[in-house]
């Protein structure tokens, strides 16, 4: 992994397309992810992803943005409390993460490329943001066993994601390890569908009260509302 110092000084954000136009204004938001203060930094979250993962869709500066943040995770200032929760940054970040990965996984690419050919060719801005996933993984991978349990179900989340890509194949057993503990104890729906999905495409029986079936994926399935990084207040 590239520090997040580096991709943040050498990235031409203002030549990357988000959403909403160029990505100039993206270092400014980069940056407040970093302020000692947990309501800009979820602020600043809610607004990246506005930018780079607007209505699922992956952008040309959501590669780096994603890059910036996988870099920041070992930030001290990701250690901050959540306004209203009693979750790390940190946790949220991860969770963050996990939203563009899974709208560029295969079943959401597949769905993709059945309206449009040629969405995934090489060379393109899907093909190349999956390229990342190897890379990520090694980033995302030290807080498996993380000692927070919000950091560590949502590493597992975002890390059974990013397995599905062959080069990652052999660290699916030891995945699936964490897969049921997730199953075993996690009260969230989300984190219980990835990892009984995830559980059921690599041939491991699932554990726990009754695994919980991924939803299909659907062309914008997420709304633009996105509850889990809009600040609560």
């Amino acid at each position: 992994m590239p520090s997040y110092q580096a991709v943040l000084a050498e990235t031409d954000w203002a030549a990357l397309q988000t959403a909403f136009g160029s990505g100039a204004d993206l270092p400014g938001v980069l940056a407040r992810l970093l302020e000692p203060d947990p309501t800009v930094q979820v602020t600043a979250l809610s607004e990246l992803s506005e930018l780079v993962n607007h209505q699922s869709t992956i952008y040309e500066a959501t590669a780096p943005a994603v890059m910036f943040v996988a870099g920041i995770l070992t930030h001290p200032a990701t250690m901050t409390l959540r306004p209203y929760r009693d979750i790390r940054l940190r946790a949220t970040l991860l969770g963050w993460l996990a939203a563009p990965l899974q709208d560029a996984s295969d079943e959401a690419v597949g769905c993709i490329e059945q309206r449009f050919p040629g969405f995934l060719a090489p060379g393109t801005t899907m093909a190349a943001f999956r390229n990342l996933r190897p890379m990520l993984y090694r980033a995302v991978a030290p807080f498996l066993r993380d000692r927070d349990e919000d950091v560590r179900e949502a590493a597992v989340v975002t890390a059974l994601i990013l397995a599905e890509h062959p080069a990652l194949a052999e660290y699916r057993d030891h995945l699936a390890v964490h897969a049921r503990r997730v199953l075993d104890t996690s009260s969230d729906d989300r984190s219980r569908r990835v990892a009984g999905k995830a559980l059921e495409v690599w041939g491991h029986a699932p554990s726990g009260p009754g695994a919980l079936r991924e939803e299909p994926y659907e062309w914008q399935l997420r709304s633009d509302g996105r509850g889990d990084i809009d600040p609560p207040f």
